[in-house]
């Protein structure tokens, strides 16, 4: 029996031992797109909000070519990035809140308000430039703006929910598109913006009756 022959049965009587095969095309193809999208992360954390494949080539270390193949289906590049801003916030998201006084959580979610959109800023103005020309950046946009509406309005009481002008307001002043306003349009560091956002709820807050809102 030849080598290749005994090497053949051995395989057969003891499955187990065989080692996949991997697909080296394959590999490679997902090493390059996992360095394209880092590479476009660090890119438009850098200010560069529609960073041209030249550049993306050139931060990625890999060949332009490369680039426009894995181009020719950006939102799934899209998805990849949404779904690491994901798991940078969510932690944050999801925290428990630790105060039974609903005031005291609004101000609380006002403070995470300020860490998770300063960390989404960069990415959010470049996913917006492009919404309309990506599906699913625009399903994301609807989706997101739902989830940030819906987290604000599960800590109001009855009675807030009650008066929607109050409720709309809160809304609105710790939606990210006030941050974005207070950051981009206005050119408040983040620090300050943090300040005007807080003095909006507090004034808000201040507005709405103390008793019976519980």
């Amino acid at each position: 029996m030849t080598t290749t022959a005994k090497a053949e049965g051995e395989a057969k009587a003891n499955p187990a031992s065989v080692t996949p095969r991997i697909d080296g095309r394959r590999e490679r193809s997902r090493s390059s797109h996992k360095r394209i999208v880092k590479a476009m992360m660090e890119l438009i954390a850098g200010g560069d909000l529609m960073p041209s494949a030249a550049r993306v080539a050139d931060e990625a270390g890999i060949g332009i070519r490369t680039v426009f193949r894995h181009f020719d289906d950006m939102d799934s590049l899209y998805s990849e990035i949404s779904a690491t801003i994901a798991e940078r916030v969510m932690p944050i998201v999801t925290a428990p809140y630790l105060d039974n006084d609903w005031r005291a959580n609004m101000r609380d979610l006002a403070r995470r308000r300020v860490r998770v959109f300063e960390t989404m800023l960069p990415f959010r103005l470049a996913a917006n430039i492009k919404r309309y020309q990506s599906p699913f950046l625009m399903a994301e946009y609807g989706r997101v703006i739902t989830v940030e509406r819906e987290l604000v309005m599960r800590l109001l009481p009855a009675p807030v929910l009650a008066n929607k002008v109050a409720a709309e307001a809160l809304c609105a002043a710790l939606s990210f598109q006030n941050w974005r306003a207070l950051r981009h349009d206005q050119g408040l560091p983040a620090e300050e913006a943090g300040t005007v956002t807080a003095h909006m709820v507090e004034a808000l807050l201040a507005a709405l009756p103390q008793g019976g809102d519980r």
